[in-house]
C-alpha cells in the first residue's frame, strides 16, 4: 500500500471535476485504493523538446487547453561599423553627443538601449522592448548614429502606389523594416526614380523589397468590365457574399463601385489567369440576370423609403438575401416615390410583400409641446428622455427649435406607448411650469449677468428658475424666465428692480493723468480693491495703458458715483502734493556724512520729514541729491541736508537777483555757460529757479571766496546779456586747448581781461571737441576772436628748435615711460620732445611744434633743469611700521605729496621682523618704494653684526626726499602729518564681541567709516582697553563713534535683561493641547500678541505641569493672565463617557477626520475615541460645557442608531457570501446523511513524500522551501527539495 498525502483545501473537490468524493463509512484501505496518483491528477507540462517532422506530441490535459504564450518583449542587436559611425570620438564614449542621442531615442520610443564597443571600434547596440518600439528605435539609431548613404531605384510609375500601400502603410512598414528613408516622387512628377537614404545594408534591403513589389505587379493584369448599374447587386450578392466567394475562388480582386457612385465599370485585378476566370464568372451572372430578370414598379411614400433601405442599407441586403430580388430606391434628392423591384418573376411577389412590410414597420407622429418646455422635457444631460429611450431604443424623438411640437419616429408597436408617456410628461410640465418675458434695455444685460455670471446665477439658484438673456449681437430687449410660477414672478420682479436701478445710474468720466493710474491701482491691484470695497456699487474702469488715455470711467448709482469721484480726486491731489521733487547739490565728499553711520542720518531725515531721498550711485559723477514728497517736507529735508554740509566745511550760500528772462541765456546750450563758471570758480554750485516760475533769485553755494568770484562773473555776464550780448564760434585742435587756456587758466585770463569777453571751451562729453565759444559785447567778442585766431594760427606754424640738456638729467625726463615729456606735450600744444638714444654721448634735445608752444616748453624744461641742479636730499625718520599707512591705498597719499611739492620721495627697503622670516631675512628681496610706486629690486649686501647705537636711526626707518630745499621741508611736514597716532578707549570687555560683530563686520565697518585702525585685545587678556590708531584729525571722530556704539550696546544689554524676565504658571497637562490649539494656533496668537516666548515642558521633564513664559515683566504677566483665562474656561467644562458601538466609529470620524471635526466645531466640544487595543473599544469621551455635551451626546447616539442599521444589514448579507464549508453544508452527503470530518483531497505518490514517509500529511503551503516564490531568495536546506534542484 502506497502512502497517501492530504491537500487541505476542502472545497477543491468541487473545483475539480470528475473526481469521486470519499464515502463517509469507507475504511482507510478503501480510501487508499480510491485515491488517484499525483501524476494522473496533476499531469506534467509538455517538455519543450524538438520532435521529428511529421510526429505529433501526445495530447494531454494541459496541451489540449493551454496555448503557448509569446513574450511581448523582444531584444535585437544592431552593429554599426567604425567607418559608418557618425560620432567617432572614442574619449567621449558614454558622455558625449552619442550618449545624449541614445537617451533621447529611449525617451522617444520607450525601448531600452545598451551600447558596447567592439575591438574594431565598431558599435554594438542592444535594443529591448516591444516589437514596434524596437523597430522605431532601430530606425532612429540608423538615422542618428550611423552615417547615411543614398541610392535610387527605377520602377514603372504605375507600380509606385503599390510601394506606398493603403494610407502609406506599406511604405511605413518598409522604412521600419529596412531602417531607411524612402522618397517616392509625387503623382504629378513624371520621374519614376525612387530615392532611398540610409545605411549600406538598409539600402540593399530596401532596393530588393521595392524591386520585388514591382516584379509582382508585372505579373498582374487589370480588366475593366462595363455592367449596367442595376445588375451590380446580383454580382455582389447580399452583403457582398457572392463577390467575396468569387474573389476567393479565382484569387483575383474584384472592385465593384458602391451604390452611391454612379459608375458601371467593374475593375478586376490579379494574375492573368485569375482575372480571366473572374471576368467570365461576372459576365455569366450578368447575362443570366439580363435574360431572366423582370421588373415591377410600386409607389411607396418618400418618408418610408428610409425604412425600406434600413440602417446602412441592411434592409435592402436582407430582401436580396431572402428573395434574390434587387430593390432600387430613387435618390434622396429626387421627388419620385417609385420603387423598382428587379429579379426572377416567381420571387417578385415575396419581395414586394417584404418591401411593404418594411415600409409600414415604422410610423411617425407628433406631440404638441411649447418650445420653451423642450429642455425641461429632455432633462439635465438628457436624463428624462433616457428613461424612455432605454425602454424603447428603436424610437427616435426629435425636438425642433422654435416649433411647438415633438416628432416621434419608430416601430409601430412601440409608438403608442412612447406617445402616451411623452404626452403625460408635457401635461405635467404645463401644469406646474410657467414662463415670462420681460423687456430690459440691452445695455443693462451684462450688468444683470454680473461679473462671471454672479448676479444671474444667484437669481437662478435662489428662485429655482432658468433665465435666458439674449446675446449682445441679437440686440433684443426680451429676457425670458422659465420655471416654477412663483419663482418666475419673484425672479422677474428682482430683475426689473435691478434694471430700474441701473436706469438711474450715472456714468462719470474722471480726468486723471495716466502716470497716476498705476499708483491708484497699486501693486497687484490692492489699492483699487480697497476703493471698490468702499464703493461696491460703483464700477471703476481704467483705460488700457497702450491707449495713453487719462479718462477713468465711474458708473453706478448717482450718489455713490459722486462720493467715489470726490474720494479719487482727493487721492490724486495727495499724490500730486506728495510728488513734489527738489534737487540739492551736495559736494561728493560729503555724501557719506549725509548718509551717516549705517544710514542713520539719512534714515532719520526721511522719517522726520516724511520724504523720499535718493542719492547718486558711488561711481556716478553727479552731486545731486533728489528729495521727493510734499513741498514743505522737501524744503525741510533740503535745509537739514545743507546744514550737514555747512557744518562739515566752510560752505556759504549767497543769493543773487538776476532777471528771470536772462536765466536761459546764462545757463547756455546744455548748461555750457553756467558749467564753465562753476568749473572756473572751484566747483561752486549755481542753482537757477525752475523755468516759468518768474523767480529772479539765483543761489550760489560753495567756499566763501569762490562764491564771491562766481557772483561777480554771473553779474558781469548778466550785464553783458542786457547790453546786447554777442556770441561767436571758432575752431581749434583739441590738443591746442590746454595751451590756449594756459597754466591755471593764465593765458585765457589775459585775453578775457584785455577784451572783456568770456571764452568757453568744450567739455569732455560734448560731441564737437574743436568748438570754442566767445560770449560778450560785439566789440569784445571781435577782439577776443581776433586774438584767439592769431594764437591758433601761430600754433599751426610748426618749427623745430634744439636745446642743450646735460646727459645726467636725461633720465628724469624719460623715466616712467616718459611721463614728464607727456605732461609737457599735453600742456604746451602737443610739442614733440626728442632726447638722444641712451649710450649716445650727446646733450642735444630736439623740440618740434608751434613756435609759441616750443618756446613755452623750452622755458618749462629749463625751469625743471634748474630745479634738478638746485636739488638737495633730506632724510626724514619715521618708524617703518607707519610707512604703509603714510603711503595710503596704492601709494595715493605719497603720490599727492610728490605732485603737490614737486619732490622725489624714496622709501627704504622693508625689513621683516621676527614674526616674518626671522631677524636675518635677506633684505635683497624687498622692493624699494619710490614716490609710492614699485621701482625694481635693490641688492643689499649683508654687513657683519655690530652693536646698534640707539641714537643712530635704523636704515629701514629713513625716508629720503629730493628736490628744492624749501619744497623738501614742506614735504617732510606733510609726511609727518600723515604719521598715525594712537589713543586708547576703555570699553567693558563683555561688549568687545558685539563691537567686532559677526566675522568682524562691525569693527571693519567702523574702520572704513572713520579711516582708522581699531585694535581689540585678545580674549585671554580680559582687557577693557581698545586702541585706535590713525591720523590725528580722524581720531576724535572715531573715538566718538566707538563710544556711541558702546552706549547703544549697553542699552541693548539692559533691554535684553528686561526681556529675560521669566514667569512660570502651573497648568494641568491635560489642558496643554487645548492651550496650544490646532497646529499651535492659540499659543502662537498669545506669543505674537504679548511678544513673549512660551515654553511647554518636554516629555521627560519632572514638572509636567509647569509652563514657562519669558519676556518683559508686564507682557509676561499679561500672557500668564491669558493662559489662566483659557484654563478657567476649560475647568468649567465636564467630560462624559458614552458607549458607542466600535463598528460605527470609522463612519463617525469620517475621511481624514472630516466628520468628527464637523461635530466638534458645531457643538464646541472635544471628542476622544479609544486607541486600538483599549480595554473598552466602545467607550467615547465627550468634553465641553454641560449643555453642549448633552447636545453632542444626543447627536452621536442618533448617528450610532442610523449607522448600526447599515452595519447589521451588511453583516446579514455577508453570511450568504461565506464559503459552503463555513455554514456546515459540507457535513452532509448527497443523501442528507452526516459525514465524518473531511480529509481533503487525497493523492498518492506525491513529490513531497519520501520513500520512508508514511504520515498522511499535507505540505506546508507557507513554507518557502516547499512552495518557493518566483525570484525570491530561499535559504539553503540540508536535504534536497522534493520539487527538484533550486533555481533561485
Amino acid at each position: 500500500m502506497s502512502s497517501v498525502a492530504v491537500l487541505t483545501q476542502e472545497s477543491f473537490n468541487e473545483h475539480r471535476s470528475g473526481l469521486v468524493a470519499e464515502q463517509a463509512g469507507g475504511s482507510s484501505a478503501a480510501g487508499d485504493e480510491e485515491a488517484p496518483a499525483y501524476k494522473d491528477a496533476f499531469p506534467p507540462l509538455p517538455e519543450k523538446a524538438a520532435s521529428p517532422e511529421g510526429t505529433q506530441e501526445p495530447a494531454n490535459a494541459w496541451t489540449s487547453k493551454i496555448r503557448p504564450l509569446k513574450s511581448s518583449v523582444i531584444t535585437q542587436v544592431f552593429h554599426v561599423p567604425l567607418e559608418e559611425r557618425k560620432y567617432k570620438d572614442i574619449n567621449q564614449f558614454g558622455e558625449g553627443d552619442q550618449a545624449k542621442v541614445c537617451v533621447d531615442i529611449m525617451h522617444k520610443t520607450g525601448a531600452h538601449l545598451e551600447l558596447s564597443m567592439a575591438k574594431d571600434q565598431g558599435l554594438s547596440i542592444m535594443v529591448s522592448g516591444k516589437l514596434d518600439a524596437v523597430m522605431k528605435a532601430r530606425k532612429e539609431i540608423v538615422s542618428r548614429l550611423q552615417t547615411q548613404a543614398s541610392a535610387t531605384v527605377a520602377i514603372p510609375k504605375e507600380h509606385h502606389r503599390f510601394v506606398i500601400g493603403k494610407n502609406g502603410e506599406k511604405l511605413q512598414e518598409l522604412e521600419l523594416k529596412t531602417a531607411t528613408k524612402i522618397q517616392i516622387p509625387r503623382p504629378d512628377d513624371p520621374s519614376n526614380h525612387i530615392k532611398i537614404s540610409g545605411t549600406k545594408e538598409g539600402l540593399e534591403k530596401a532596393k530588393h523589397e521595392i524591386l520585388l513589389i514591382s516584379a509582382e505587379q508585372d505579373k498582374r493584369a487589370v480588366e475593366r468590365v462595363n455592367i449596367d448599374k442595376v445588375f451590380h447587386p446580383f454580382i455582389t450578392g447580399a452583403y457582398n457574399k457572392l463577390v467575396a466567394d468569387m474573389m476567393q475562388e479565382t484569387g483575383a480582386r474584384i472592385n465593384v463601385p458602391p451604390p452611391s457612385v454612379n459608375k458601371t465599370e467593374i475593375v478586376i485585378t490579379g494574375e492573368k489567369e485569375q482575372v480571366a476566370l473572374a471576368v467570365a464568372m461576372i459576365k455569366k451572372i450578368y447575362e443570366e440576370k439580363q435574360k431572366n430578370a423582370t421588373t415591377i414598379a410600386v409607389e411607396v411614400k418618400k418618408s418610408q423609403h428610409k425604412y425600406v433601405i434600413g440602417p446602412k442599407g441592411n434592409t435592402l441586403q436582407e430582401i436580396l438575401e431572402k428573395t434574390g430580388v434587387s430593390v432600387e430606391i430613387p435618390p434622396p434628392d429626387s421627388s419620385s416615390e417609385t420603387v423598382i423591384l428587379r429579379g426572377e418573376p416567381d420571387r417578385l411577389g415575396q419581395a414586394l410583400t417584404e418591401v411593404y412590410a418594411k415600409a409600414n414597420s415604422y410610423t411617425v407622429s407628433s406631440v404638441d409641446a411649447p418650445s420653451w418646455l423642450h429642455r425641461f422635457i429632455i432633462g439635465k444631460k438628457g436624463q428624462n428622455l433616457a428613461k424612455i429611450t432605454q425602454q424603447m431604443p428603436k424610437v427616435h424623438i426629435e425636438f425642433t427649435e422654435g416649433e411647438d411640437k415633438i416628432t416621434l419616429e419608430g416601430p409601430t408597436k412601440d409608438m403608442q406607448m412612447v406617445q402616451s408617456q411623452m404626452e403625460a410628461i408635457v401635461t405635467d410640465l404645463v401644469s406646474r411650469m410657467d414662463y415670462m418675458e420681460i423687456s430690459v434695455d440691452p445695455r443693462f444685460h451684462r450688468h444683470l449677468i454680473g461679473k462671471g455670471g454672479a448676479n444671474i446665477n444667484r437669481i437662478k439658484d435662489l428662485h429655482k428658475v432658468s433665465v435666458r438673456i439674449p446675446p449682445d449681437n441679437e440686440k433684443s430687449h426680451l429676457i425670458r424666465i422659465e420655471g416654477d410660477p412663483q419663482g418666475v414672478q419673484e425672479a422677474s420682479k428682482e430683475l426689473l428692480e435691478l434694471a430700474s436701478r441701473m436706469e438711474n445710474e450715472r456714468t462719470k468720466d474722471l480726468l486723471i493723468e495716466q502716470r497716476f493710474h498705476r499708483a491708484i491701482i497699486g501693486q497687484k491691484g490692492e489699492k483699487i480693491k480697497d476703493v471698490r470695497d468702499k464703493f461696491p456699487e460703483v464700477i471703476i474702469n481704467f483705460p488700457d495703458p497702450a491707449a495713453k488715455s487719462d479718462v477713468v470711467q465711474l458708473r453706478g448709482p448717482r450718489n455713490e458715483v459722486e462720493k467715489c469721484s470726490k474720494f479719487m480726486d482727493k487721492m490724486v491731489a495727495d499724490m500730486v502734493e506728495n510728488g513734489f521733487s527738489v534737487s540739492v547739490p551736495i559736494f561728493k565728499q560729503f555724501h557719506k556724512n549725509i548718509i551717516g553711520k549705517g544710514g542713520a542720518n539719512i534714515k532719520k531725515i526721511r522719517e522726520e520729514t516724511n520724504t523720499r531721498i535718493d542719492l547718486p550711485a558711488e561711481n556716478s559723477n553727479s552731486e545731486m541729491i533728489i528729495i521727493t514728497g510734499k513741498k514743505e517736507n522737501c524744503e525741510a529735508a533740503r535745509v537739514r541736508i545743507l546744514a550737514i554740509q555747512k557744518e562739515l566745511a566752510n560752505i556759504t550760500e549767497m543769493e543773487v537777483s538776476i532777471p528771470s528772462k536772462l536765466h536761459n541765456s546764462l545757463i547756455g546750450s546744455k548748461g555750457r555757460f553756467v558749467r564753465s563758471i562753476m568749473e572756473e570758480c572751484g566747483g561752486v554750485h549755481i542753482h537757477f529757479p525752475t523755468e516759468g516760475s518768474g523767480v529772479d533769485t539765483v543761489t550760489i553755494r560753495g567756499p566763501a571766496e569762490e562764491v564771491e568770484k562766481a557772483k561777480k562773473q554771473l553779474l558781469s555776464l548778466a550785464q553783458e546779456k542786457q547790453t546786447k550780448s554777442h556770441t561767436a564760434e571758432l575752431k581749434a585742435k583739441p590738443e591746442y586747448h590746454k595751451f590756449l587756456i594756459g597754466k591755471g587758466g593764465g593765458n585765457i585770463r589775459k585775453v578775457r581781461d584785455s577784451t572783456g569777453a568770456r571764452i568757453i571751451f568744450p567739455t569732455a562729453d560734448e560731441e564737437d571737441q574743436e568748438l570754442i565759444t566767445v560770449v560778450g559785447t560785439e566789440e569784445a567778442v571781435r577782439e577776443a576772436q581776433k586774438e584767439l585766431e592769431e594764437l591758433i594760427k601761430s600754433l599751426d606754424n610748426v618749427v623745430e628748435d634744439v636745446m642743450n640738456v646735460e646727459p645726467k638729467h636725461h633720465r628724469y625726463f624719460v623715466a616712467r615711460r616718459g611721463q614728464v615729456l607727456r605732461d609737457i606735450a599735453e600742456e604746451y600744444g602737443g610739442v614733440m620732445v626728442s632726447f638722444p638714444r641712451s649710450g649716445a654721448n650727446s646733450d642735444k634735445v630736439t623740440l618740434k611744434g608751434a613756435k609759441d608752444c616750443v618756446e613755452a616748453a623750452k622755458k618749462r624744461m629749463l625751469e625743471i633743469i634748474e630745479d634738478l641742479d638746485a636739488q638737495v636730499t633730506i632724510e626724514c625718520v619715521i618708524p617703518q611700521r607707519f610707512h604703509r599707512s603714510i603711503m595710503g591705498p596704492k601709494g595715493s597719499r605719497i603720490q599727492a605729496i610728490t605732485r603737490d611739492h614737486n619732490v622725489q620721495i624714496k622709501f627704504p627697503e622693508r625689513v621683516d621682523g621676527p614674526g616674518k622670516g626671522g631677524p636675518a631675512a635677506p633684505l635683497a628681496e624687498a622692493a624699494v618704494q619710490e614716490n609710492g610706486e614699485a621701482n625694481g629690486e635693490v641688492l643689499v649686501v649683508e654687513e657683519p653684526t655690530t652693536p646698534v647705537d640707539p641714537a643712530v636711526p635704523k636704515k629701514c626707518d629713513v625716508i629720503v626726499l629730493s628736490g628744492r630745499k624749501e619744497r623738501c621741508e614742506a614735504a617732510v611736514e606733510a609726511l609727518q602729518a600723515l604719521v598715525p597716532v594712537t589713543t586708547e578707549v576703555e570699553v567693558p570687555f563683555e561688549l568687545h564681541r558685539y563691537i567686532i560683530g559677526q566675522k568682524g563686520s562691525g569693527i571693519r565697518k567702523m574702520m572704513d567709516e572713520f579711516e582708522v585702525n581699531i585694535q581689540v585685545p585678545a580674549p585671554e587678556l580680559q582687557s577693557d582697553i581698545i586702541s585706535i590708531t590713525g591720523l590725528a584729525n580722524h581720531l576724535d571722530r572715531a573715538k566718538e563713534g566707538l563710544l556711541e556704539r558702546v552706549k547703544e550696546l549697553t542699552a541693548e544689554q539692559e533691554d535684553r535683561s528686561l526681556r529675560s524676565f521669566k514667569l512660570t504658571i502651573t497648568v494641568d497637562p491635560k489642558y496643554h493641547p487645548k492651550i496650544i490649539g490646532r497646529k499651535g494656533a492659540i499659543i502662537t496668537n498669545i506669543r505674537t500678541e504679548h511678544d513673549v516666548n512660551i515654553q511647554f515642558p518636554d516629555k521627560n521633564d519632572d514638572n509636567q505641569d509647569q509652563i514657562t513664559i519669558t519676556g518683559y515683566e508686564h507682557k509676561a504677566t499679561a500672557a500668564k493672565d491669558a493662559i489662566q483665562a483659557i484654563v478657567d474656561e476649560l475647568e468649567e467644562m465636564i467630560s462624559e463617557d458614552i458607549t458607542l458601538d466600535a463598528r460605527v466609529h470609522a463612519r463617525i470620524i469620517g475621511a481624514r477626520g472630516k466628520g468628527i471635526r464637523k461635530i466638534m466645531d458645531e457643538f464646541k466640544v472635544d471628542l476622544r475615541f479609544p486607541q486600538p487595543g483599549a480595554a473598552d473599544p466602545n467607550q467615547v469621551s465627550v468634553t465641553g460645557r454641560p449643555e453642549l455635551v448633552d447636545e453632542a451626546i444626543d447627536h452621536l447616539l442618533n448617528l450610532e442608531e442610523e449607522y448600526m442599521a447599515d452595519v447589521i444589514e451588511n453583516e446579514s448579507k455577508m453570511t450568504y457570501m461565506k464559503p459552503l464549508g463555513d455554514r456546515g453544508a459540507s457535513s452532509m452527503d448527497d443523501g442528507g446523511r452526516e459525514r465524518g470530518p473531511s480529509k481533503g483531497f487525497v493523492v498518492r505518490e506525491a513529490p513531497w513524500q519520501t520513500g520512508s514517509e508514511k504520515v498522511r500529511e499535507a505540505p506546508d503551503m507557507s513554507s518557502s522551501e516547499d512552495f518557493p516564490s518566483f525570484g525570491a531568495p530561499v535559504a539553503a536546506a540540508n536535504k534536497a527539495s522534493p520539487w527538484g534542484p533550486k533555481r533561485f
